[in-house]
């Protein structure tokens, strides 16, 4: 198979470098001008007829269709990647023949070994050897972390059923409803009883023994019981068939309180050394995860998300680490406070990231990620070219409002909404939103259309990164 490959002049020494090596088929590199996302349909078809090849790959930093171009020439064109340092990562690709026309290849790459984490995912969960079950769900031995969300005060959330039900589609494997030390029996009743029919895991977080026994019709998991309140609960647990999370307190170790626990027939259970908040002892109470036990560990990661202004995923990967690399089955979490809103589905990433780094290294390269504002790499953009320059300088005070008038934009229930005299266009993209507006004229000046997608883009961005908007505001 014969390859054409078309480039621009300040790419053309990359590309002559990627390909180099290349043995699956033989390539043909040519220019065919400055820049190789310029190409167009027409340069494309001539540059075909003067070179001809069973495959012309052109630069994925290129918008045209080029469509027309096969149809006219009978040779298949497809993207390659948006870099030409890259191209040497679609070789396979292009020998198997599945690049596409349409999306560039270093996102097919990214998108395939995406698809293959997942596959493995599955397959290594399936193949896992649990420590225990909570309604199928694996707990322990070699099976998947698993994430518990938190809710706390769950006796005064107003749309409870919802609140679980969003949690477990976020990551969450459990659901856990806490309770503050003014709820009643009664508000753990109702509140388990609101989503008993769902087929999710629900556990309760309280020390109350009287609520935790009312909560056993449905709760899977128990959090937490001491030394002091096991015997009081063991048998009752034990006939519903619940698991239960042990902590030491008012002087009783953890391992006193194990044992304390396998005396009374307990078997379903997990240690929890409760980590502290960073600067109040956190580095001391993770000496507590390293001594091995008789049960799997629960790592409690609330006190140290919460009580640190930083952002949630990078803390939700450490710590992730931290419950892989010190045994740990579970994970608890909560999303109590708007900085750390998404920190579920955060931490699930990151326990996948864990399973899939399994006998390697580091977690790195694993198919999944948690970079979401920082690049992996960086693009390599060819240097801007030009004769002179001049700065652009203090823009004009002297505001004109535009005759068709003005939008409020904002977003709401995940869309770009753009309102104007009572009637709203919305859309999930900037450009959708802009796109609507232009197409029943409704901007006539050139700086309103630059501020609507500046302002809709502002939005595109917040609700992206689950950011809250404010028009005329920074981001």
């Amino acid at each position: 198979m014969h390859v054409l490959f078309p480039t621009g002049r300040q790419s053309a020494p990359s590309l002559v470098l990627a390909l180099s090596k290349v043995t699956e088929f033989t390539c043909e590199i040519v220019e065919t001008g400055e820049i190789a996302s310029f190409l167009t349909p027409g340069s494309l078809e001539k540059l075909i007829h003067a070179h001809p090849c069973d495959l012309a790959v052109v630069s994925g930093m290129c918008t045209a269709s080029f469509r027309d171009t096969e149809k006219r020439t009978g040779v298949p064109v497809r993207k390659g990647t948006r870099h030409a340092a890259d191209m040497g990562m679609c070789v396979p690709l292009i020998s198997t023949g599945r690049l596409s026309a349409d999306m560039p290849a270093d996102d097919m790459l990214a998108e395939e070994k995406r698809k293959a984490a997942r596959e493995n995912l599955i397959l290594a969960e399936f193949e896992a050897e649990p420590f225990f079950t909570i309604r199928d769900l694996k707990i322990g031995g070699t099976s998947r972390i698993k994430v518990i969300h938190e809710i706390m005060d769950a006796h005064r959330h107003p749309f409870l059923r919802e609140a679980v039900i969003r949690a477990h589609e976020n990551g969450a494997d459990i659901v856990d409803l806490g309770f503050g030390f003014d709820a009643t029996e009664d508000d753990v009743v109702r509140c388990f009883s609101m989503a008993a029919d769902l087929d999710i895991p629900l556990s309760i977080d309280t020390l109350d023994p009287e609520l935790i026994e009312a909560s056993l019709f449905r709760a899977d998991l128990i959090l937490s019981l001491t030394k002091e309140t096991i015997p009081l609960l063991a048998e009752k647990i034990i006939e519903a068939g619940a698991a239960v999370v042990l902590i030491p307190r008012d002087g009783a170790s953890l391992e006193e309180t194990i044992s304390s626990a396998l005396d009374t027939g307990l078997f379903k259970i997990l240690a929890d050394p409760l980590l502290q908040p960073p600067l109040s002892g956190m580095t001391r109470s993770l000496a507590g995860y390293l001594p091995a036990t008789v049960c799997p560990k629960v790592l409690g990661c609330v006190n140290v998300v919460e009580m640190v202004d930083a952002d949630s995923p990078g803390i939700c990967a450490m710590l992730a680490s931290v419950a892989a690399e010190t045994g740990s089955a579970c994970l608890l979490i909560s999303e109590h406070s708007d900085k750390t809103h998404g920190a579920t589905a955060e931490m699930r990433r990151a326990v996948e990231m864990m399973t899939l780094s399994r006998g390697r290294p580091y977690p790195k390269d694993a198919g999944l990620d948690l970079l979401i504002l920082k690049e992996k790499r960086c693009r390599r953009e060819p240097p801007l070219l030009y004769e002179e320059i001049r700065d652009a300088g203090i823009p004009s005070d002297s505001l004109v409002y535009d005759p068709k008038g003005n939008f409020r934009i904002g977003i709401e229930n995940g869309y770009i909404v753009a309102v104007r005299d009572g009637k709203a266009i919305r859309g999930t993209s900037w450009y959708d939103v802009f796109s609507a507006i232009l197409a029943e004229n409704g901007v006539s000046l050139l700086d309103h259309a630059a501020y609507l997608g500046k302002e809709l883009y502002k939005a595109e961005l917040a609700l992206r990164f689950g950011r809250s908007f404010e028009q005329d505001g920074n981001f």
